[in-house]
């Protein structure tokens, strides 16, 4: 039976690669990612289908109907699939379209552990919260008093999300890092607060840490 793997590429350098990612890559006939997650696989035989916000469902449902076929694909998903990645939708679609599918997850490193190396915070010592793709969440203020760092993946971007923990009664002075672009040759750590945050400019690859 052919497979559908779902390949963790990692935060976004080649050199976070893992073996296995590679070799899964190397194995398949259709390969699924975005423009960037592609150009990581320059050595990729397998056919290469262009994944997109605009395009998501149609390509997922593509990747699976072409694993069912017989024919093995990949998805590449940024950092690790099972967090904020595609596993959860390509499961969902699976589901929903009654196919029959092996599905095998290669995991990869995520810009959250990228972040927390950075910023030396051991994992069993934090909390960690994504809002990315739904919306700023007050649950995470549960969080913020229980003498944890917590590690956030925004939902837009890092001055949408200061200013609803601030507009939510969070302290401006409170003390957060923010970690843009992990592995590139870019990436940046900045620590500052949440009132002075929110002058700067940052791109939407961000992790947020509030201590």
């Amino acid at each position: 039976m052919s497979k559908l793997y779902v390949v963790g590429i990692g935060p976004g350098s080649r050199e976070y690669l893992t073996l296995k990612a590679l070799e899964a890559v190397k194995s398949v006939d259709v390969l699924v990612g975005s423009t960037r997650a592609l150009e990581l696989f320059p050595e990729a035989q397998a056919e290469g289908i262009e994944l997109g916000a605009h395009n998501v469902q149609e390509v997922l449902t593509r990747a699976i109907r072409e694993a069912a076929s017989g024919r093995n694909t990949a998805v590449l998903s940024t950092g690790d699939p099972g967090f904020s990645g595609t596993l959860k939708p390509i499961l969902k679609l699976r589901d929903d379209l009654g196919v029959e599918v092996e599905i095998e997850v290669v995991p990869g490193v995520s810009s959250v552990q990228m972040c927390s190396a950075k910023l030396l915070i051991p994992w069993d010592d934090a909390d960690i919260v994504t809002m990315h793709g739904k919306g700023n969440s007050g649950n995470v203020l549960k969080l913020l008093d229980n003498g944890k760092p917590t590690i956030i993946l925004p939902n837009l971007g890092v001055k949408e999300l200061a200013d609803f923990l601030m507009d939510s009664g969070v302290e401006p002075g409170r003390r957060i890092a923010v970690c843009e672009k992990m592995s590139y040759p870019d990436e940046r750590v900045v620590e500052t607060s949440l009132c002075d945050v929110c002058g700067m400019e940052f791109g939407y690859m961000c992790v947020v840490v509030v201590y």
